[in-house]
């Protein structure tokens, strides 16, 4: 019985000193260091895209026309919204249109286009306070169809759909973070 519990104790000072080693060359195997360069993105994406007409925009009670520039796996969106309806208080109101501006990373999954960034001033300098939107952008679309010179996505939120037509094709030159 002597025997045993001397083994078992053997065993306990093993594992003591057996555990911290193989805990910290697990924790060494699982750090994995990030390039100090941005993504490439998706190439089809590279470039700046304009939404140049909306469906029924007359008849509607809002919407806003998008113009996105993707470089590498960044986004700059400038949103311009229409508006009979005043949401906001009257000094920012602006007759019922105004522009507000996000910027940040994208990534495309399948037919999926998903946009995480943060509303910005029109310089893309991130905007605290101000009128409209402020903080997190973060948008999430169904790519229904990508052809070399134009791009249709539709907003998981509310269905609506954006046809946005290449002005200027952009190649990605990945710079350092």
């Amino acid at each position: 019985m002597e025997a045993l519990n001397n083994k078992i104790e053997q065993l306990k000072r093993l594992n003591q000193l057996c555990f911290p080693v193989l805990l910290l060359a697990l924790l060494a195997s699982a750090c994995q260091r990030l390039p100090d360069v941005q993504g490439r993105g998706e190439v089809f994406m590279q470039g700046v895209w304009t939404q140049d007409s909306i469906p029924y925009a007359s008849t509607l009670l809002n919407y806003t026309e998008h113009k996105f520039r993707f470089t590498c796996d960044s986004f700059y969106v400038d949103l311009t919204t229409h508006s009979k309806v005043n949401y906001y208080e009257d000094s920012c109101y602006n007759n019922g249109v105004w522009k507000e501006y996000a910027k940040g990373i994208y990534a495309v999954r399948n037919d999926s286009l998903f946009l995480q960034g943060t509303y910005t001033k029109s310089n893309y300098k991130q905007k605290v306070s101000g009128c409209y939107q402020t903080g997190q952008y973060l948008k999430s679309f169904t790519i229904t169809s990508a052809k070399p010179d134009q791009l249709i996505i539709q907003s998981v939120n509310d269905q609506r759909e954006a046809v946005l037509s290449l002005k200027e094709k952009i190649v990605c030159d990945p710079k350092p973070l």
